[in-house]
């Protein structure tokens, strides 16, 4: 509990800090808006020195942003890692765990698929302290999680949800007996930890297993009933594993009322017969009293995971904003160059600079409030401002941000747009926000001189938009849960540039938010990527 109470103490410590820079960054944007107002004025053509001196506020602000932006990107790794990975065992921890069985909860119910819950508590651990000591304790600790890692398969999941209790995660079993596979082997292995030590503490442990979905649909109660089956299962002995299922059809042992009577003794009862009752009460209130500390202890632990849930929300919406504050900085800083590195006799689009800088600080500045202000930090989302747009607008404000940036790479970019608009009820600025980012995406992962299309069409009563690339592709095991929040393919972890796989999170969730759907398709490695978007029409 002291190793959980100094994390997350470190993480509201790290809250504090991110929340100082965004104040500071709102003050950035404050400048940088006046800059801009200050060049609109000037655009006379009357007035070239004046222009130059506020655009070069308006750089030096951008690089500003910029540095502030990677800074709180950084802290955001670091307050991350701390808050999802256990101080003593460096598996993840309860708050790592429910994210990830939650995830695997989403990809079975869509694949029809399931998932097996293991519960895993060590037998007499506190004897093992008592005699031993607190140090080789946690030793065995240690030595516990290694073996359950070395034991289970790449897509298995092992962390710490408790002093000496662990949460095993299989998303992916054909049948329960799957689980029941794998436990016998966890016991197996755990049995042997320490055995090349003569004076080692002896390992033994039970395990509960639930099943989604035939046991519940939901992460917590899966954990529940893990952990009941697994307290069931120790009162047939130690080392012993058991299904929730298996104990659920059971009857709860209660002691039994049933007077005996003097001939079913053979003897008469006399004055034994008041001291057997008295016994039989004081047991039944010994068993409701243990019933009612077990569902007392199961609401504390709800309770727990409920409060660390809350604060890892926090924390992934502090990484959503951080890492969406880096994509409005290249366009700006593209056009704040364009503006100062002009040619003499060159012709500078300037009023297009002029919207794309004003949508692109518009932007920041909805982030930032959305970084300052505490109330929206409990929900862990981003808030919507919808309104009746036309979809054709804002693809034609997002290619003209991008483009800039792909030009710098040589890209070639193709946009298929319809002539007339297309009404959509929507946020604008977080509809242009899921496009950067696929865009931004594609031409990270895009090699130079490669391939980048964008396309909009009406189907029905829904429109879709189509981003393509010649890019490095996506591999088949990170194509399903491309999408998830903090997943990256491994071959795409070069090209990331320090991201925290965090843009396809945001896209799903923009995209959810207006009633639509994303997907995103590969044909494997180095053969380019493909996403759909799906919005309805208004």
């Amino acid at each position: 509990m002291t190793a959980e109470r100094q994390a997350l103490e470190a993480a509201t410590r790290m809250v504090g800090l991110l929340d100082e820079q965004a104040i500071s960054l709102r003050a950035e944007l404050i400048d940088l808006r006046r800059s801009l107002a200050d060049a609109r004025g000037d655009l006379d053509g009357t007035r070239t020195v004046h222009l130059q001196q506020a655009n070069e506020k308006l750089l030096l602000a951008a690089l500003r942003a910029e540095a502030l932006a990677d800074a709180a990107a950084a802290n955001v790794v670091e307050l991350t890692h701390s808050n999802q990975r256990d101080a003593l065992t460096g598996v993840p921890n309860r708050i790592l765990l429910l994210d990830r069985l939650q995830n695997g909860i989403a990809l079975a119910r869509r694949h029809r698929g399931q998932v097996a819950v293991l519960f895993v508590d060590l037998d007499h651990f506190k004897s093992i302290n008592d005699n031993f000591g607190h140090i080789i304790g946690d030793e065995v600790l240690k030595q516990v999680a290694q073996s359950m890692q070395s034991t289970l398969r790449e897509c298995d999941t092992v962390g710490r949800y408790g002093g000496d209790e662990f949460l095993v995660l299989l998303p992916e079993i054909s049948t329960p007996a799957d689980a029941g596979h794998l436990a016998a082997r966890l016991l197996a292995e755990l049995s042997r930890v320490g055995e090349d030590r003569a004076d080692a503490p002896h390992v033994s442990a039970s395990i509960g297993i639930s099943i989604f979905p035939e046991d519940a649909d939901d992460a917590i109660t899966l954990i529940h009933q893990a952990d009941a089956a697994m307290y069931r299962g120790k009162r047939h002995g130690p080392g012993t594993y058991g299904f929730h299922s298996q104990f659920d059809a059971l009857p709860l042992l209660m002691p039994s009322t049933k007077r005996v009577t003097a001939s079913e003794a053979g003897q008469s009862l006399g004055p034994i017969a008041p001291r057997t009752q008295d016994l039989r009460e004081a047991n039944e209130r010994l068993v409701l009293a243990t019933m009612l500390a077990q569902e007392a202890e199961t609401q504390a632990r709800g309770a727990e995971i409920q409060a660390k849930e809350a604060h890892q929300q926090q924390v992934k919406f502090m990484a959503m904003v951080a890492h969406e504050l880096r994509n409005p900085l290249t366009p700006l800083r593209v056009a704040a160059d364009l503006l100062t590195h002009r040619q003499p006799n060159g012709e500078i689009p300037i009023k297009r600079l002029q919207v794309l800088i004003d949508g692109q600080v518009t932007h920041m500045t909805r982030l930032i409030d959305d970084l300052v202000e505490g109330s929206r930090l409990s929900t862990g989302r981003l808030r919507l401002q919808r309104r009746t747009v036309d979809l054709v607008a804002i693809l034609e404000e997002v290619t003209l941000a991008c483009r800039l940036g792909l030009q710098e790479r040589n890209q070639h970019f193709t946009v298929t747009l319809p002539p007339g608009p297309m009404g959509i009820y929507g946020d604008p600025v977080r509809l242009a926000q899921i496009f950067s980012n696929l865009l931004s995406n594609a031409c990270k992962y895009t090699p130079e001189g490669g391939e980048i299309s964008l396309s909009l069409e009406k189907l029905q009563a829904a429109a879709v938009i189509v981003i393509q690339d010649s890019g490095i592709g996506i591999s088949p095991e990170a194509l399903p849960v491309i999408f998830e929040l903090f997943v990256q393919d491994a071959r795409a972890l070069p090209h990331s540039d320090g991201g925290l796989g965090i843009g396809l999170a945001i896209v799903r969730d923009l995209v959810t938010a207006h009633g639509g759907s994303v997907t995103g398709n590969s044909a494997g490695p180095d053969h380019g990527s493909t996403f759909a978007v799906t919005l309805p029409l208004l």
